[in-house]
């Protein structure tokens, strides 16, 4: 068996490409490998800024001869097509005569020049019988075949972007890569045995065995036979191949170096692996600034420093805070450990830092154009409002959006146990970081710029934590917000965001969402299920519906009748009352209303099929038209338990044959034809009188248990049902030929499914 090794060396390869690349290049040389039938043992892809290998093991020097076999016509059918099937497999004119004589159930051999024997024979009885072709296809060698796949992997390779370069560029078909291609190392051969080398030719780049070390530290061609000493190579050329180790070497030496000074490194997983994809030989060194840079938050210098100079914080453990210092890595050992580079660092860190220090203090003076509208997060409320910055074309601006927001958050706001005045508040205060320069420079920190600048003018606590919190949950791990004010700020940016992209239309399709509305309802699901929030979702969205339908028609109205409207002093942007949405423009939102709230069903499956539950269970309850996501789960768990139990799982398959009853019977009879109560006169079996006086009681106490929201009493009033139900299908004959009594049995059975769906639809449960 032999080991291929296989590396594209080239320019600095962006980091974000890095790891996708290195799986890319894996995936395809090994798929083509097993599609030309050339299995393997192993094999594992790497990458540093300037390189892409592969090291694949275990593969056998030669392809498996295969045989390949062709249907042919008829042995009964006319020459020409019996001919024309010679020719489809390769055999020459002058060859037809020895295929011309074959006889039901004999073979002739034909020699084909660069193919191989081809056999062809007549198999089958008399005129029935078929001409086939086999060919025994002698297996080609793998270096062969590694210098066929090899050049094509390297023109077909998925860069995101990939360029030309140099005089070639003009040629057409010029090879294109991420950067500009230097070398191609490919040999092949057993560990034993000098390897050989794969050779080809692509842009003018003909493969070798000639790799580079580091760029500045190394960078002398080295000559490497197989994957051991391309291995130790490196390695002494100041070059770590693996990114994984590189990463091990970055994150240990960084805690080191700031256990050293009594400090802790604020991890990074993101930036971790941006750095490990910019340096070929990491080296871990500290710099600092001026501890009067501290003034600003935390979170602004982290994200100065993490985004301009790619370099990890500290924090100080006894004050939880910041420290002035920083950690950077370099691609080099410099003669002075570094010190020189630390400074520079040092240098570029501290003007920017600069910056974010003055856009900090710039954000807490006035306005000078809208010092009249009171605190500084008031006035820069003002200027979003006075700058009409579009949130989306047909939903209007950030300033109308806000408006909605306040309304909303203040109506839920006594849902979830908050004060509406302070809901409102922080409703209308939410935005307002969107015009400060921090946010301005980095986005990544609207919300929590709100909150800090609230807290400096003196707004209350649960206002400032809403102005942050309301844009949580952000992902699947991300807390959701627990403080009332927090929940009703979060709950109404989430549901005038669905509901509004729902009103014009504007919904996810396939895998494209830019708008992040699953996020979005993910998110509302999330914050009324781990909050434990009693509210109809129906109910709000179907308002919420009304009010931008309400709206959209009031604004395409006024623009047509642009006269009418300002003699009767139409407010611009109008907050119409929920009666006045009743009256305008219901029959609107219902549909999307209900589309929507599937659409809510769909993200609550993904929610609680991650935390085990079915599927199945979920359209059960939803199919009762509940909206009350708390209830839903409540229900879905307690039928989840109560079906595991042999009670359950017995009950269930009785329903289904009932179901399945009625459903046959409802064709012949209409649907509906068996909703009537059964006539207890009719009764005549005893297992149909037990029946029903179980069908009573349990019906009556499993509403009971329902309206009481007791599900689990719900389901055992059901499992009262079992014993009489089993009777009754042993017993009793439903489809008798006495009508009246069929009539009263299949009622007997409506009766039975309308029980079981007082607390779940079981029709849709499997099983």
């Amino acid at each position: 068996m032999s080991d291929l090794l296989f590396e594209l060396f080239s320019e600095e390869i962006p980091a974000r490409m890095q790891a996708q690349a290195a799986a890319d290049l894996k995936k395809l040389v090994t798929g083509t490998l097993i599609e030309r039938g050339l299995t393997f043992e192993a094999a594992e892809s790497f990458v540093t800024p300037r390189r892409l290998t592969l090291h694949v093991v275990g593969l056998p020097t030669r392809q498996p001869d295969q045989r390949e076999e062709k249907k042919g016509p008829r042995f009964s059918a006319p020459a020409p097509a019996i001919h024309g099937f010679c020719k489809s497999v390769g055999i020459a004119p002058q060859g037809f005569s020895s295929v011309d004589t074959l006889k039901v159930g004999e073979s002739v051999i034909v020699e084909l020049p660069n193919i191989g024997q081809l056999t062809v024979e007549v198999r089958g009885e008399g005129q029935n019988a078929i001409f086939f072709a086999t060919t025994a296809v002698k297996g080609a060698a793998t270096l062969d075949v590694l210098a066929e796949i090899l050049p094509e992997v390297i023109k077909s390779f998925p860069w995101p972007k990939s360029m030309r370069w140099g005089a070639r560029s003009a040629e057409p078909n010029a090879l294109r890569w991420v950067r500009p291609l230097h070398s191609i190392v490919a040999t092949f051969g057993p560990e034993t045995e000098e390897p050989e080398i794969v050779a080809f030719e692509i842009g003018g780049i003909s493969s070798g065995t000639v790799t580079y070390g580091h760029r500045f530290m190394a960078p002398q061609p080295l000559k490497v036979r197989r994957f051991h000493d391309y291995l130790l190579g490196l390695q002494a050329a100041k070059v770590v191949l693996d990114p994984a180790r590189r990463r091990d070497i970055i994150l240990h030496d960084a805690r080191d170096l700031a256990f050293a000074q009594g400090l802790e490194l604020v991890e990074d997983e993101g930036l971790l692996h941006e750095v490990t994809g910019l340096v070929e030989w990491p080296v871990v060194l500290m710099g600092e600034f001026d501890k009067s840079f501290l003034e600003i938050p935390d979170e602004v210098i982290r994200a100065t420093i993490r985004a301009n100079q790619k370099c990890f914080v500290l924090r100080d453990p006894e004050t939880s805070r910041l420290a002035n210092k920083f950690l950077l890595v370099a691609n080099v050992i410099a003669s002075d450990g570094g010190k020189a580079i630390a400074a520079g660092n040092g240098r570029v860190v501290r003007a920017r830092l600069s910056d974010a220090l003055y856009f900090w203090q710039t954000d807490q003076a006035p306005l000078p154009d809208y010092a009249q509208h009171g605190k500084p997060l008031d006035q820069r409320l003002a200027k979003l409002r006075a700058l009409n910055i579009v949130f989306h074309q047909k939903l209007g601006t950030q300033g109308q959006r806000v408006a909605r927001l306040i309304a909303l958050a203040k109506e839920l706001a006594p849902k979830v146990g908050a004060d509406p005045e302070k809901a409102a508040r922080a409703a209308e205060l939410a935005k307002a970081d969107l015009v400060t320069e921090v946010v301005g420079e980095f986005p990544e920190t609207q919300g929590l710029m709100g909150r800090y600048y609230a807290e400096l003018q003196g707004e209350h606590g649960e206002v400032a934590a809403a102005i942050e919190d309301h844009y949580k949950p952000q992902g699947p791990n991300d807390l959701v917000p627990a403080a009332p004010v927090s929940i009703a700020v979060a709950l109404a940016d989430k549901l005038d965001t669905l509901v509004g992209f729902w009103a014009i239309d504007e919904k996810p399709t396939g895998s494209k969402d830019p708008f992040a509305l699953r996020r979005a309802a993910l998110g509302v699901i999330r914050i009324i299920l781990e909050n434990g929030l009693r509210l109809r979702l129906g109910y709000w969205l179907n308002g919420s519906l009304q009010s931008f339908t309400f709206k959209l028609q009031w604004k395409e109205s006024r623009e047509k009748n642009a006269q009418i409207f300002a003699l009767g002093g139409i407010p611009a942007d109008p907050i119409p009352t929920r009666e006045a949405r009743e009256r305008y423009s219901p029959y609107m939102a219902d549909a999307k209303t209900v589309d929507l709230l599937n659409f809510f069903a769909d993200r609550l499956k993904i929610y609680l099929r991650d935390r085990g539950a079915r599927h199945d269970l979920l359209d059960a309850v939803f199919a009762l038209g509940e909206d009350d996501l708390v209830l839903i789960v409540a229900r879905i768990n307690a039928l989840e338990n109560f079906l595991k139990t042999e009670d359950g799982a017995s009950l269930l398959a009785g329903y289904k044959r009932a179901a399945n009853i009625l459903k046959a019977e409802e064709k012949k009879d209409g649907a509906g034809a068996f909703e009537a109560h059964p006539d207890p006169k009719l009764r005549a079996e005893p297992e149909e009188n037990a029946l029903a006086e179980a069908l009573d009681r349990a019906e009556g106490e499993a509403q009971e248990a329902v309206r009481s929201e007791n599900f689990e009493a719900a389901m055992r009033a059901l499992v009262k049902l079992r014993a009489p139900v089993d009777a009754f299908f042993d017993k009793v004959t439903v489809n008798s030929d006495n009508p009246d009594l069929r009539k009263n049995r299949l009622r007997m059975l409506a009766q039975l499914r309308r029980a079981i769906h007082s607390v779940a639809d079981f029709s849709k449960i499997g099983g």
